[in-house]
């Protein structure tokens, strides 16, 4: 007998969220592991759930979807997670990357795409809706190369821009480094003369393209 894929489901819509336990317990091969309303929840209740992945949305009330992928990918390293939300912009497809998901797919998709990108996502893939994987292949061939503007970067500021990749904000990139809020934005301001961007996404796939 095929093992079954535990699948931990995070979504704060009633009505999508009842609609996607009818997709997944009629799916031979999928069950669900643990369903959860909001963010605190699902960092609360997670581990004792045991999933193999984790299909999260990132507009929760109170705790982002971002920072559950973030916080529970530290904690359960072996969970593969992937967005499902209707949010498409380069900012929100970076920072949940950074954040560790493998994934990123948008509400609209067939329930026959969703499912498929779940055994995708089991086997080692990382599925992406199409807008979403354009997105990302664009913001790479608009960037140009960031190695040698990354070397010019002090010690603090690679490790500041790497919290900043791993989706930190400002406030918790101080607490973490033990030192002030406006000393972090000093440092990102440098970061971004030196990098040559003007936003955290720009900086982010510099940082992401300059590592791979």
């Amino acid at each position: 007998m095929t093992k079954r894929i535990r699948v931990a489901l995070v979504e704060d819509n009633g009505g999508i969220r009842e609609s996607l336990e009818r997709l997944f317990s009629t799916t031979d091969d999928i069950t669900l592991a643990g369903v959860f309303k909001d963010g605190e929840s699902a960092v609360a209740g997670m581990e004792a759930s045991a999933p193999d992945l984790a299909l999260v949305d990132i507009n929760l009330p109170g705790i982002s979807g971002i920072d559950v992928i973030r916080q529970m990918k530290a904690r359960l390293p072996h969970v593969q997670f992937m967005v499902l939300t209707v949010y498409d912009d380069p900012t929100r497809i970076f920072q949940a990357l950074a954040a560790g998901a493998t994934g990123y797919l948008l509400k609209h998709e067939d329930p026959a795409e969703l499912i498929s990108a779940v055994h995708d996502l089991h086997r080692g893939g990382s599925p992406m809706s199409g807008s979403v994987a354009r997105r990302v292949v664009l913001s790479f061939h608009q960037m140009g190369d960031s190695t040698d503007a990354q070397e010019n970067l002090t010690p603090r500021e690679a490790e500041i821009l790497q919290l900043l990749a791993k989706g930190y904000l400002y406030k918790e990139i101080a607490e973490k480094l033990s030192i002030g809020n406006e000393t972090v934005r000093t440092h990102v301001r440098h970061i971004y003369d030196k990098l040559h961007v003007r936003t955290r996404t720009e900086a982010v796939i510099k940082h992401l393209k300059g590592n791979r």
